[in-house]
């Protein structure tokens, strides 16, 4: 089954705007467009764009309860306590909980620290009981909770009650009621006035160890702890906009010039895989949000799928190469066995949805079967949306109870319609387009009912398509080295600032068209001047006949440098093709 696009070119800003933004910038009218399509209309947004500036990072002490976590934690410092950092097994916890505890341990006796990731089996996502209990089993008095927290006003309670202190640093969405916790530190507060919304949890992290460095004038560089800012941002898939492009391109900076010990035997294992696979995407010189997403993440977060979320954080925080080798091979084992339930899960699921008709023909698929891995439920629901474009929900059995994961579709909100649910579930939360639900397995029918009911009765039907978004239609006359080194300057790309996509009609290829790997299409495009553009196309051997017959296409795609044996050539990569 191959899904077709939408694909929808978006309208060109007015042309008073951009003929101005050229004449400030004394550049290309294709370029000021862009610019404009992304609310960029002045020499100085522009200068803020292009040259991104850490002196235009808001103070953390913006952000509501920042004073008190300050102080809170001097507290502690000055009397000794016991301080635990608590943090999820994903990326983003991981990272944010490395990125804490190694900057604490730097003027903390270690002795006095200690770093808590939740099973993610036995205790789930989030705050748990059992963590509490292994806090107080230790004399712990202070808990700092990264990228968690937010919704766990009973844990604080019972964490009160044992007295131990809680300074939550979370990203998500509150709830009506904020936990009664030493401190709250989410911009997502309606009563934070922090000027940036959209921080990852290690974000939130930063914000903190920066609060502390200038309130204990430790006059340290924290600038070097970007490169665990920068992962969780692209593993975590927030905005690159506003302060999370500044720590993003930073971050960047770090990982490419000098990455810390854990996350170069990241790197160093990438490399090794891709000189085996002789992949050319693979090994490019310069790390990318992209390379972080689909190479350094994944192996991050196998730690947690697989084994247990406290080898990521062990990794992340190693201090010797021998020690971070060790970890970084058996993260990589863990990696390749999640390659693996991954592709054997979702081969299952898929033949499920071909053999049940109603699931086929329904407007939501929700999949149960006991034995599948909890670790890939997320990862199999985003695969089956490939395949089949709707609200998906893989469930599992775990501790005697149906858990799993929930993706979405462009612009369709799968959390509001688990509230509409609420009643069948345990516990559930996430975001719009990514959930989490724990339910009694009797109750796996009526939600899968349920669940279908309520999708139907709220989704759009545009929403029932992907939608291919194009920044501008132009010629291939357009393209050369100028051009993109331009467009290259755009990056950190990702969400709200995504690779420009461009249009292009009424091509042929030159004749050497072939597939190569599975089903990509290896061709060069030329135009009725004779123009002509080497492109590539990931999982489009569908078009080899029409194309190999001369029919004439029309396809989008983006511009990128292709590095293969130490040359680097222009190279269109194509998203769709239409004939």
């Amino acid at each position: 089954m191959i899904i077709k696009k939408n694909w929808q070119l978006q309208p060109n800003p007015e042309k008073l705007k951009i003929e101005a933004l050229s004449q400030a910038l004394n550049t290309d009218e294709l370029i000021s467009t862009l610019l404009v399509q992304r609310g960029i209309e002045t020499f100085e947004a522009a200068k803020k764009f292009f040259r991104p500036d850490l002196n235009d990072l808001h103070d953390p002490f913006l952000m509501k309860d920042m004073d008190k976590a300050i102080d809170r934690i001097k507290s502690a410092i000055s009397n000794k306590e016991k301080i635990m950092i608590y943090g999820d097994y994903d990326v983003d916890g991981t990272t944010s909980v490395a990125l804490v505890y190694g900057f604490l341990r730097e003027f903390v006796d270690e002795n006095l620290l200690s770093f808590y990731i939740p099973d993610r089996y036995s205790e789930g996502y989030g705050i748990s009981f059992t963590g509490i209990d292994v806090a107080a089993e230790m004399n712990v008095s202070l808990i700092i909770a990264l990228d968690c927290g937010i919704r766990s006003n009973d844990k604080i309670k019972y964490a009160t009650e044992k007295k131990i202190d809680f300074i939550i640093c979370d990203h998500h969405l509150p709830a009506e009621e904020i936990p009664a916790a030493a401190a709250v530190l989410d911009p997502k507060r309606k009563d934070c006035k922090y000027p940036y919304k959209e921080l990852s949890g290690c974000g939130i992290g930063y914000k903190l160890i920066q609060a502390l460095n200038s309130s204990l004038q430790l006059n340290k560089d924290v600038t070097k702890w970007l490169d665990l800012v920068v992962t969780s941002i692209a593993a975590d898939i927030v905005p690159i906009t506003g302060e999370n492009r500044i720590l993003a391109y930073y971050g960047l900076q770090k990982i490419n010039d000098s990455p810390r010990i854990g996350i170069q035997e990241l790197l160093n294992v990438r490399k090794e895989n891709a000189s085996k696979s002789n992949t050319a995407a693979e090994v490019k010189k310069e790390i990318s949000i992209s390379d972080i997403v689909f190479s350094i993440a994944p192996r991050i977060n196998a730690a947690g799928r697989i084994e247990h979320g406290k080898k990521a954080v062990e990794l992340l925080i190693a201090e010797t190469e021998i020690n971070a080798f060790d970890i970084g091979k058996l993260i990589n084992v863990n990696n390749n066995t999640r390659k693996d339930l991954d592709k054997q899960i979702t081969a299952e699921a898929l033949e499920i949805i071909e053999t049940n008709e109603a699931i086929k023909n329904g407007n939501s698929t929700v999949l149960y079967k006991p034995d599948w891995h909890k670790g890939v439920v997320g990862i199999v629901a985003s695969r089956v949306i490939e395949k089949y474009y709707k609200p998906t929900i893989i469930l599992t059995e775990s501790n005697g109870m149906a858990t799993g994961s929930a993706r979405s579709v462009k612009d369709f909100d799968v959390h509001a319609a688990l509230e509409q649910c609420a009643d069948l579930l345990e516990q559930f939360g996430g975001h719009k387009y990514a959930a989490g639900m724990t339910l009694k397995l009797e109750n796996v029918g009526a939600f899968q009912k349920r669940f279908e009911e309520v999708v139907s009765a709220n989704i759009q039907e545009y929403q029932k398509t992907p939608v291919q978004e194009i920044d501008l239609e132009i010629n291939l006359d357009h393209i050369d080295a100028k051009f993109n080194r331009i467009l290259k300057q755009f990056s950190p790309f990702g969400p709200g600032n995504m690779a420009p996509v461009f249009l292009t009609r009424n091509l042929l290829d030159e004749g050497n068209l072939r597939i190569v790997g599975s089903n990509h299409l290896k061709l060069k495009m030329v135009d009725e001047n004779g123009i002509g553009v080497p492109a590539i196309a990931f999982n489009l051997g569908q078009f080899f006949d029409p194309i190999s017959k001369g029919i004439p296409i029309d396809i989008c795609y983006n511009i990128e440098d292709n590095n293969w044996n130490n040359t680097v050539n222009l190279q269109l990569n194509i998203k769709d093709i239409k004939l």
